[in-house]
């Protein structure tokens, strides 16, 4: 048989190629998570289960961090990049970063800036 259905774990890596028969024993014992299938009907991949004791699938939001600028939609239909605020408050309109985080925000700055010289 051929081996032509592609299998991939809880976050999206791939496994292995197996064929129909080796899929049908994964769905009997309940491993399948997601089958997934083309206009024809043919089984293209499937996704498994998290297994017990495997680690929680990874995102890229989890290495990239928080976002601290985004998008602020004009009235004229255009838009900028706006400042997120530092502090407890995200709306905060007046002071981006209140006196508890700018020594913080400070040392970023200095440590970036000392990298790039």
């Amino acid at each position: 048989m051929e081996r032509n259905i592609a299998v991939y774990n809880c976050d999206g890596a791939l496994l292995q190629w197996i064929d129909a028969k080796r899929l049908a024993r994964l769905i009997a014992s309940g491993s399948v998570a997601r089958v997934h299938k083309r206009r024809s009907g043919r089984v293209s991949r499937v996704c498994l289960h998290q297994r017990p004791g495997e680690a929680p699938p990874s995102f890229l939001t989890d290495y990239v961090g928080t976002k601290y600028s985004f998008r602020q939609h004009l009235g004229d239909g255009h838009y900028c990049f706006r400042l997120r605020a530092l502090g407890d408050n995200p709306r905060e309109e007046r002071d981006l970063a209140p006196e508890e985080v700018r020594p913080i925000f400070l040392r970023v700055v200095l440590d970036c800036q000392r990298a790039a010289a």
